[in-house]
């Protein structure tokens, strides 16, 4: 059996507030954008999860609001509080515990950076997949019957995105597509 983890560092978030606390923050305008541009591709690519496990924070609850929305999934997320700036260990814990065949996790760095680098057993030296910038999403599949089973270095990555990338592919088929009318 094939798993399947769909792992995002949540979407771009306002600091509008300086007296808000980090917990609180929303998306800014750039944020909704990038989540609207994630649920699409995911959803072009046919990455649909079944299970949504989602830190506490409202900029990744808002991340998973917008993408599920936009993809048009009807999966409930599991909000959980462990999942906000959490280590390394930790989301691979939560992980293990999980029992959908294709989960999606929205936490946050450098829990998200260090969990999708040492999750895979062939990290891409692209500085980007390092660095993996608000709304990084990776796509990892893992040939293992449970997801207790997951051990770090066994999963294989099969597609990276990141909304800058994305949205600036959309805005040059909308300028070619105009051209081409």
């Amino acid at each position: 059996m094939t798993l399947r983890l769909i792992l995002t560092r949540h979407a771009k978030s306002s600091w509008d507030d300086p007296l808000m606390s980090d917990h609180d923050r929303p998306l800014n305008k750039r944020g909704r954008a990038s989540a609207q541009a994630l649920g699409r591709w995911l959803d072009a690519k046919g990455y649909t999860p079944d299970e949504a496990l989602v830190s506490s924070a409202e900029r990744t609850r808002e991340t998973w609001d917008t993408i599920a929305r936009t993809a048009g999934w009807s999966a409930e997320a599991d909000i959980a509080s462990a999942l906000y700036l959490s280590e390394p260990d930790t989301l691979l814990n939560i992980l293990r515990g999980a029992s959908g065949q294709t989960v999606m996790m929205i936490a946050h760095n450098p829990g998200c950076s260090f969990m999708a680098q040492s999750i895979v057993d062939a990290p891409p030296q692209e500085h980007i997949f390092d660095r993996f910038p608000t709304g990084a999403t990776a796509v990892v599949e893992f040939g293992t019957q449970g997801w207790d089973d997951i051990t770090w270095r066994s999963g294989r990555l099969v597609d990276f995105a990141v909304p800058r990338e994305l949205i600036e592919a959309e805005e040059d088929a909308a300028v070619k597509a105009t051209a081409a009318e």
